[in-house]
């Protein structure tokens, strides 16, 4: 839950390797490096100590340079920080850095609302200049009453700037408080904050900084001696157990003493927390570490979920469902903790389930009509069905409850329609369904993928792609929710006839199987009424668990399907957010690209 290190610099004459054994020895699991007077080393170092300190299980960061700030108004300065920032964030690129903290800046008598507008323009260009890294910025809570940085002007800045986190300093915050984080109760109501005003990808894990420290009434005056003022790491490790919430905690002490004292006492308290008995019973098997673990209590009719607002009744969360072993308990989990991310692309569409009770070596069924015993309060969304004659009542997934419902069901993987409710007749995306036939390599899905891209690119049309999570790729193009079904499959077929007339030998449109040997299938019929695709982060029945994942264009060439699982995936949302968000926003119609193309709309 708490991962602990401290902020510094190797200690000149100490090797690196034996630097980080030394870390490792003391039981430590993160490191800061303290760049904050400049930059003592070139990429090439910062490469090479990334990759040991990975090989070690040791996680870092970096804090910039102190007069890197967001507040400075002389263009020349501005300049100066800008540029400190965006080049601690590529050498954290090359340490595989966790995250970069940065200091907002002093306020200089000026009003909030012009050094928050001066703030996103300084990011604004941080963020073209760095975009893709999948570094976060990090800005810490300020320690003085005269600096910009309460989680209120952070929480502002995130909420516009995808690569901005929080970094809570909990000895500034003591400071400002005049000593108010003595309790349990004052630590849990900071990360009560946290969690109403950060996304939950932005803070898992939740970057911290923690040092004993000296205030006055202005606010931080220095850090002392662990021990010799009041604040102590004990009630944080309670308050982040009972909000369930990983951490990263770095010490910024200044003596080893210090450093070693928080870290033993931190040990006792998660030792004393992990003993006392919370509701029920982990719904997860223990084999993965989920952002969020579902609890619930046994009972004579399987498990009760604990602690949410919707009452839910589960079952069977031992049974294995993987072949490696992973639960339905880790099912449940996984779409428990991916479900700030999926639940916008869920939201107003019906949902074709696709069960497999007994897991990925039994049998599976796809299900479109409620079952009838599903929670009363799950509504349900009821369509006319052409082909049946009579009216079908899909299950939908509005929030978190919903989703732990459909696993529970056995429903691993998750099939929403291409269209929402509020207009069936019209999608709003168009997919391209990259499918390899037999003799087909995932080298050849990029292959074709790439040939797609730049069609796409030609025909001003922006384009996202995504692993299936099994051996092809889904790539989605944005639409407003003006195109019937039938034009927007006519779009996706004209498209692929001209990708199989421009490579031949790697793409194909025959629907006849046995004619596809060794070519990618563009798949045009995914775009109908009806027709259902794996969602965006949906879990796939495959060995492994692997999660339909999106990716960036620049980095197709150097991903695999298997390696985004339910186990492997949240560092990379930890990083990059939700890659496919922009697929929720529309703004694209095909009238130009038809016109390109010669088809009617």
């Amino acid at each position: 839950m708490i991962r602990y290190g401290y902020s510094g610099l190797p200690r000149g004459g100490v090797g690196d390797g034996e630097f980080l054994d030394g870390l490792a020895e003391r039981g430590h699991e993160a490191f800061e490096l303290a760049f904050t007077r400049g930059f003592p080393w070139k990429e090439q170092r910062c490469a090479r100590f990334g990759r040991e300190a990975a090989e070690r299980g040791i996680r870092l960061s970096i804090h910039a340079p102190y007069f890197a700030v967001l507040t400075v108004a002389d263009e020349d300065r501005a300049k100066q920080c800008r540029a400190a920032l965006e080049h601690t964030i590529k050498l954290g690129a090359e340490l595989g850095a966790r995250i970069v903290v940065a200091h907002l800046g002093s306020r200089r008598g000026e009003e909030p609302g012009v050094l928050i507008d001066r703030m996103r323009r300084h990011l604004d260009w941080i963020g073209s200049k760095v975009d893709g890294l999948g570094v976060p910025l990090g800005l810490e809570t300020t320690g003085r009453v005269s600096h910009m940085g309460s989680l209120g002007d952070i929480a502002l800045l995130s909420s516009e700037f995808p690569f901005v986190r929080p970094v809570v300093d909990w000895a500034h915050i003591h400071a400002l408080s005049q000593g108010g984080l003595l309790s349990l109760e004052a630590f849990a109501a900071v990360l009560g904050f946290v969690r109403e005003n950060f996304p939950a990808w932005k803070i898992d894990p939740l970057h911290a900084h923690f040092s004993d420290v000296l205030y006055g009434e202005m606010g931080e005056i220095r850090h002392i001696p662990y021990g010799d003022g009041s604040l102590r790491i004990e009630p944080l490790v309670r308050a982040c157990r009972e909000a369930g919430m990983r951490m990263t905690v770095i010490s910024e002490s200044r003596d080893i003493r210090s450093h070693d004292a928080i870290h033993a006492e931190l040990c006792t308290s998660l030792s004393v927390s992990t003993q006392e008995k919370r509701n029920g019973r982990a719904v997860a098997s223990g084999a993965i570490d989920f952002p969020v673990v579902p609890r619930a209590s046994e009972n004579s009719d399987g498990f009760t979920l604990s602690g949410y607002e919707r009452a839910l009744r589960l079952s069977n969360l031992d049974k294995p469902f993987f072949p490696n072993g992973y639960t339905k308990g880790d099912l449940i989990s996984y779409y428990t903790s991916i479900a700030p991310l999926l639940l916008p692309h869920l939201e107003d569409r019906a949902i074709v389930m696709s069960r497999y009770p007994d897991g990925t070596d039994g049998g599976f069924f796809y299900e479109k009509q409620a079952p009838g015993h599903q929670p009363d309060w799950m509504p349900l969304a009821p369509l006319g069905s052409s082909s049946k004659g009579e009216v079908i009542d899909y299950v939908t997934a509005r929030d978190v409850e919903s989703l732990m419902w459909l696993a529970n069901m056995g429903c691993i993987e998750i099939h929403p329609w291409l269209s929402r409710l509020r207009d069936v007749e019209r999608e709003d995306f168009a997919v391209f369904d990259l499918d390899p036939a037999k003799g087909a390599g995932w080298e050849h899905v990029v292959s074709v993928a790439r040939l797609l891209g730049v069609a796409l690119d030609r025909m001003g049309l922006r384009g996202y792609p995504k692993t299936s999570g099994s051996t092809g790729m889904h790539v989605y193009v944005p639409l407003d929710p003006v195109h019937s079904y039938r034009r927007v499959r006519k779009f996706v077929e004209r498209v692929g006839h001209l990708l199989a007339a421009a490579n031949p030998a790697e793409v194909t449109m025959d629907r006849y199987i046995p004619n596809r040997k060794g070519k990618v299938f563009v798949d045009s019929g995914q775009n109908r009424a009806g027709a259902t695709i794996a969602s965006v982060y949906s879990v796939r029945p495959r060995p492994g668990a692997p999660v339909s994942t999106p990716i960036r264009w620049e980095e197709i060439d150097h991903v695999t399907p298997e390696e985004f699982t339910i186990a492997t995936i949240w560092d990379r949302i930890s990083r990059h957010g939700d890659l496919f968000a922009p697929v929720l926003k529309g703004g694209q119609v095909l009238d130009l690209a038809e016109e390109a193309l010669g088809i009617a709309g």
